[in-house]
């Protein structure tokens, strides 16, 4: 959906907007995002308004000041036209997740031995997932669940814990206790129960049947979404930021 090194389409920055589910704007959130692009030296595409585009990395991050920094070449052409530029947008990936932000108040200063591109503090961070490749790892005390009737015994209704997820499928949990799945088999009327009140129709194949550790006491299902209602993938991709944004506000605890 979002090309790698573009900058995605944010709409007009409205509440109600389509672009309104990916945006951050906790100050703690947009902190610890920003930070962990410094602190891991993170490449970040800083896209002109004209169509150059530089590469560069956060130098500092300064939330007090509310001004960030980023590495400049004095030498390179590009960061005068950054400075210049009507708009720049900054594109970089953390993991599997696409974050974007405006860059705005650019000033070019220079140091005794070095160069840096400082900028307004952001109001917004914007988060896209890579729908193709990348898998939440549930929390355990709030993991969704898949009902469905055994393939082999239709009379035997199972409810198995999710492990973890993503727009494309999922691995479930399946106690050694219950019946085996084969690989191959493909369970029909199966509910995705997100969250209470919250739940898709769907259909899994199951691809993958693989142990855990020897006292887990069961087995993973790795399974793919055959059919999605039409507002599914939606639906798992608010799931699965949500997911996220509690694991890093945990972490922050």
């Amino acid at each position: 959906m979002y090309e790698d090194t573009r900058p995605a389409d944010l709409g007009d920055g409205s509440p109600g907007d389509a672009m309104a589910e990916f945006r951050v704007t906790s100050p703690p959130e947009v902190r610890s995002l920003l930070k962990s692009l410094m602190d891991r030296g993170i490449i970040v595409n800083l896209n002109a308004s004209d169509g150059s585009v530089y590469g560069s990395t956060l130098w500092s991050v300064d939330a007090e000041q509310r001004r960030i920094a980023f590495t400049a070449d004095l030498g390179s052409p590009m960061v005068q036209r950054m400075v210049e530029a009507d708009e720049v947008t900054a594109v970089a990936y953390l993991d599997k997740v696409k974050l974007q932000f405006e860059v705005g108040g650019r000033l070019l200063v220079h140091g005794r031995q070095a160069c840096v591109l400082q900028a307004d503090w952001p109001r917004a961070l914007y988060r896209f997932q890579r729908r193709n490749a990348y898998r939440v790892r549930t929390i355990e005390r709030m993991a969704p669940h898949v009902e469905f009737r055994h393939p082999a015994l239709p009379e035997m209704t199972l409810s198995l814990r999710v492990l973890d997820l993503s727009v494309n499928g999922c691995a479930l949990f399946l106690p050694d206790n219950v019946p085996p799945l084969q690989p191959g088999v493909t369970i029909h009327a199966a509910q995705l129960q997100l969250e209470p009140g919250q739940s898709l129709a769907l259909r899994l194949h199951v691809h993958h049947v693989t142990a855990i550790q020897p006292d887990a006491r069961g087995v993973r299902l790795g399974c793919e979404f055959v059919a999605l209602p039409g507002d599914g993938d939606r639906v798992l991709q608010r799931y699965i930021d949500a997911i996220q944004k509690r694991r890093r506000m945990m972490s922050l605890d």
